[in-house]
């Protein structure tokens, strides 16, 4: 090789490692973000433009290539995990984080109207926008989503994360009612699930599920009014006290003091224990129940039998 040739070689080294160092600074210095972040659609050059608006100062003519070596950033909000890191780590974690996720929780016996609010106030969703869509898209009033925990992509809107828990709750119901029947027969199975919702309300524990399921057949056959205090706390009025004025006062269907019958939908979220004590109640005589001073119901046959345990829990 002769000395020019030598003279090309040491500088091209010398222009490859200023490239190479340079590269390394640049993807060493620090850059601030915030711990999800949101990823739109679009081309690898538009991501980049959003991510600039957004104060993360990216490069167009180095990080857009950087990207197309570490490959396409996910669309959605992705977890970071932190505030501070390198560039180099921030690039990286555009496409391959896991999408970041916000974790609701339905518990048994409560109402769609209340954990609407509380998903509303806890994520910044619209309660109206939250309860327009439940309201246009569900088959029935309340009882329908699935009680249980819930893992939903940040930054999900309204009318998506209602869809998402319909769908899942269809696809629950439809499963276990013909895992049970051989088929989905939905009139029958929203009367199940609206008995299901008072044994929900109504029951100490799920050992008690099928006696109180018991008494509610046994009283309908009989045509005699439920008179349970559970239907009354429907949509907004789920953790309210019922009182002799409230059971005055309320002039709905569910107001199972004065209306025959079974409230026109459940009246809340119901477990699978419910459902189930629903579908087969325990053959009993029971008529009445009251609860005792340690927390669960007494059961009675008749009336004189009722009014003496009530006597007895006073005492």
């Amino acid at each position: 090789m002769n000395r020019k040739n030598f003279q090309i070689f040491f500088i091209v080294c010398d222009v490859a490692f200023i490239i190479m160092y340079s590269l390394i600074f640049h993807l060493s210095k620090p850059i601030n973000t915030t711990k999800a972040a949101y990823i739109p659609q679009g081309s690898i050059s538009q991501i980049i433009s959003y991510l600039e608006q957004k104060k993360f100062y990216l490069s167009p003519s180095i990080d857009k290539y950087m990207l197309f070596f570490i490959g396409r950033p996910q669309s959605g909000w992705i977890d970071i995990g932190q505030t501070r890191l390198s560039r180099g780590d921030f690039l990286y974690k555009l496409s391959n984080s896991k999408a970041a996720m916000n974790t609701i929780i339905l518990v048994p016996g409560e109402t769609i109207d209340v954990f609407l609010y509380q998903i509303s106030q806890e994520y910044n969703l619209s309660y109206n926008k939250l309860m327009k869509y439940y309201l246009k898209f569900t088959p029935i009033r309340d009882g329908f989503i699935i009680p249980e925990t819930y893992h939903i992509p940040m930054g999900i809107g309204e009318r998506h994360l209602i869809l998402y828990l319909l769908n899942y709750a269809q696809e629950k119901h439809q499963k276990t009612a013909t895992k049970i029947f051989g088929e989905f027969d939905k009139n029958s199975w929203y009367r199940y699930l609206i008995i299901a919702s008072i044994i929900q309300k109504e029951s100490a524990n799920k050992k008690e599920m099928s006696l109180v399921s018991s008494v509610i057949y046994n009283r309908l056959k009989k045509g005699m009014r439920l008179q349970m205090d559970g239907t009354l706390n429907y949509g907004k009025f789920s953790h309210i006290k019922v009182t002799p004025q409230r059971i005055k006062e309320d002039k709905s269907e569910y107001n199972t003091y004065k209306s025959r019958g079974l409230p026109p939908y459940p009246v809340s979220s119901i477990s699978n224990e419910a459902i189930f004590a629903a579908i087969f109640p325990k053959k009993t005589s029971y008529l009445y129940f009251v609860k005792s001073k340690k927390g669960v119901h007494v059961f009675s046959k008749t009336y004189k039998e009722h009014l003496r345990n009530i006597k007895r829990n006073k005492q």
